[in-house]
């Protein structure tokens, strides 16, 4: 990938470089819980995201050492990389395909066909296993929340479900498949990074992943308590066909871009022809409507990835990687092969997280730390798909517990809710996390025999 190369030059690490990240966290989630204690509603949408990073990107250029003119090409480079604006892509193609098929019916048709097909007491484990299964098809965990987030808030307030709790399902649900599928950005990056086949990390990635998704789901059960039964109307399989589309075609391994392109013009369709009064020029607005809808997560999603390539540029992530680096190097002189072997994985565990943290995305925090992860494991005899397992379900444990995470911000404003308040209900992250690290732990006991008959 170009962005592996863009990300594998020498730089000086420097702690002070992550100064500007810090900035930007204590202004956003600082304030927001603030005026959270004081009762404000809708208290971290006071201080908008895109507004608590610019005294953060200012410092990154007061704190640059190259001219400004030079500081503002790097900055600029990290607003137009690749992946950031593949993600800003698939907002604005997410934003329109959930206006139009609300417009269109779709979403209270889906709501409809949802309340008929999944029994009362198990409506949370249902919309887990509906966003798990397309998120695994579409191969994006942004898209599966576009597509998933308004019909699940519709059964929400229809059965008198919490909606924090509702949320934390949906976002559960897409973080599986972000993980998991064959097709997803962080697969693909992991894989390419550590040198093995998608099959063999999917292999390696399903032990693991497989066991939290049941507890999420017993979790999920126990609290699937609708206070009233809603009414169901009737089917409109019509206005259900833009949400099954999409299932089949990204079942199909189609391109997600294609896939919501044709959701968004199948729907418009469908409202063309079905509802009264609905004509091209509503299709057009609705469709402007849903790239207004995104405007927020967009702007930020650009300025993250400019102050990443700044904090990059300036040793900030070089800096996180150099650390990890010397516990492993430092634990490593003092113990066993398989001790060695485990504080690797742990090491390349941590790398992830804390890059993942700095840059709020998953994808480019495993091409930031795809090249350190391998190198600890050629040296502590980790195998290439364990090494690309943990690179991506770490970063999706992150990716789904950030609070000024893409996902969590989507779900946010379709659900007008807190980032904490999802987060906090995002089980099968913390679940995922949990039982990576007791594989860790439980993978090294027989491992040094195993190794040596591998060879």
């Amino acid at each position: 990938m170009s962005g592996s190369q863009h990300t594998t030059k020498t730089v000086a690490p420097s702690a002070v470089a992550l100064i500007p990240l810090i900035i930007f966290l204590a202004l956003f989630i600082g304030v927001g819980t603030y005026l959270s204690l004081q009762g404000v509603e809708f208290a971290f949408y006071q201080l908008p995201a895109p507004i608590a990073i610019l005294p953060a990107i200012i410092i990154a250029f007061l704190l640059s050492k190259e001219k400004l003119n030079r500081s503002i090409e790097h900055f600029m480079r990290g607003v137009g990389h690749q992946d950031i604006i593949a993600m800003c892509m698939i907002y604005l193609l997410a934003g329109a395909f959930a206006a139009v098929a609300k417009a269109s019916g779709g979403v209270d048709a889906t709501v409809n066909l949802g309340l008929s097909a999944i029994p009362t007491n198990m409506i949370l484990p249902g919309l887990f296993l509906i966003s798990a299964f397309i998120a695994t098809s579409m191969g994006t965990s942004m898209g599966t929340i576009a597509a998933v987030a308004p019909v699940a808030l519709g059964i929400a307030q229809s059965a008198g479900m919490s909606l924090p709790m509702t949320a934390g399902v949906v976002l559960s649900g897409a973080m599986f498949g972000d993980n998991l599928s064959i097709i997803s950005d962080t697969t693909i990056a992991a894989t390419r990074s550590q040198g093995c086949e998608m099959k063999d990390k999917f292999k390696e990635n399903i032990r693991i992943a497989l066991p939290a998704a049941l507890v999420a789901l017993v979790v999920f059960a126990y609290h699937s308590t609708a206070t009233q039964v809603p009414d169901a109307g009737p089917i409109e399989w019509l206005k259900v066909l833009p949400y099954i589309t999409i299932l089949v075609l990204a079942v199909s391994g189609m391109n997600v871009f294609v896939v919501l392109t044709i959701g968004i013009v199948l729907a418009g369709g469908i409202g063309l022809a079905s509802v009264d009064g609905y004509a091209m020029t509503n299709f057009a607005q609705d469709i402007y409507a849903g790239f207004g809808n995104m405007q927020e997560i967009f702007l930020l999603s650009m300025l993250i990835g400019g102050l990443s390539e700044l904090m990059r540029r300036q040793g900030g992530l070089a800096f996180l990687t150099n650390l990890v680096s010397r516990l492993i190097n430092a634990f490593g002189s003092r113990h066993s092969q398989h001790a060695n072997s485990r504080a690797s994985e742990l090491g390349i565990a941590g790398l992830v997280s804390l890059v993942n943290g700095c840059t709020a995305n998953n994808t480019v925090a495993i091409i930031v730390s795809g090249s350190v992860a391998r190198q600890l494991a050629e040296e502590n005899d980790v195998s290439p798909r364990r090494s690309a397992s943990l690179l991506d379900i770490f970063s999706c444990v992150v990716q789904g517990i950030l609070p000024y995470g893409a996902q969590v911000l989507l779900l946010g404003s379709v659900f007008k809710l807190s980032p904490f308040a999802i987060v906090a209900n995002s089980y099968y992250c913390f679940a995922l996390a949990i039982a990576a690290i007791v594989a860790v732990f439980l993978k090294h006991q027989p491992r040094q025999a195993t190794a040596k008959s591998a060879r």
